[in-house]
């Protein structure tokens, strides 16, 4: 290509993928910086990132660190001037904030390679946009914080409403057992919980389901046993005993 009577290099940009966006683009520029004289020639993804379109502005090294936020900054020149005088990979994840005054986080990576005379020539790389893939991120995590919250409440309820109709108790008293056997046994509510709605929805386990029952009654009255001592029960030949099972056989030997 001519530019002004002289041929320019014009760069392609660089292939990307971001698994979070799909087939939305991943806007990316590659970039190149001749150290002698710091002349800068960028694809048309560079000057998109930093808000400009090919002709608006002639890329120059203050340009290029005029748009890095200001707590960034330093970091960047330290970065770039080192590469400049030793050679070598870098990689910068940091953010930029573009001509209309949007704030972009991205992943600037390149080499310093040497010339013919064994002195950094010119840097050479890619600058990647990942704010909305970790916009996307976000969005998604939140989603299946939300989604995983729900389903816990829900697993929670089912539980509490076992204990209400095997023990004949109030919702806040079956609540309370429960958070009791959790503490006792060291693991999460939610997996006490999805224990017993696993024998309760179990054909095969629901001979198993009273003793958890006393179990967990049996935990939060500080002894094992208490009320009427369970008989061992083995399991079905070719069915694993629960958790819930041999706890509470176990607890029925003590009590013996």
């Amino acid at each position: 290509m001519l530019h002004g009577g002289g041929p320019v290099t014009v760069l392609r940009g660089p292939y990307t993928y971001s698994s979070a966006l799909g087939d939305d683009d991943c806007v990316a520029g590659t970039y190149k910086a001749e150290v002698d004289g710091w002349k800068l020639t960028w694809s048309d993804g560079m000057y998109q990132l930093h808000g400009y379109r090919r002709g608006d502005v002639v890329p120059t090294l203050e340009l290029l660190f005029s748009h890095k936020h200001p707590e960034d900054r330093p970091r960047c020149e330290e970065i770039v001037a080192q590469v400049a005088r030793t050679g070598g990979y870098f990689c910068m994840y940091h953010r930029i904030i573009d001509s209309r005054g949007k704030t972009r986080r991205v992943l600037s990576s390149g080499e310093g390679i040497l010339g013919p005379d064994g002195k950094v020539s010119v840097i050479e790389g890619v600058m990647v946009d990942l704010t909305s893939t970790l916009q996307r991120e976000t969005e998604q995590t939140a989603r299946d914080a939300v989604a995983g919250a729900t389903s816990t409440r829900t697993v929670i309820d089912q539980a509490r409403g076992i204990l209400m109709a095997q023990l004949k108790v109030g919702s806040d008293d079956a609540f309370k057992l429960l958070v009791t056997a959790s503490s006792h046994r060291n693991v999460k509510l939610v997996a006490v919980a999805a224990e017993l709605v696993q024998l309760a929805n179990s054909v095969d386990a629901r001979q198993f389901l009273d003793r958890a029952v006393m179990a967990i009654q049996a935990e939060s009255l500080g002894k094992a046993g208490a009320g009427a001592a369970p008989r061992e029960v083995k399991p079905a030949p070719g069915q694993r005993p629960t958790p819930s099972s041999v706890r509470a056989s176990t607890a029925g030997r003590r009590a013996g």
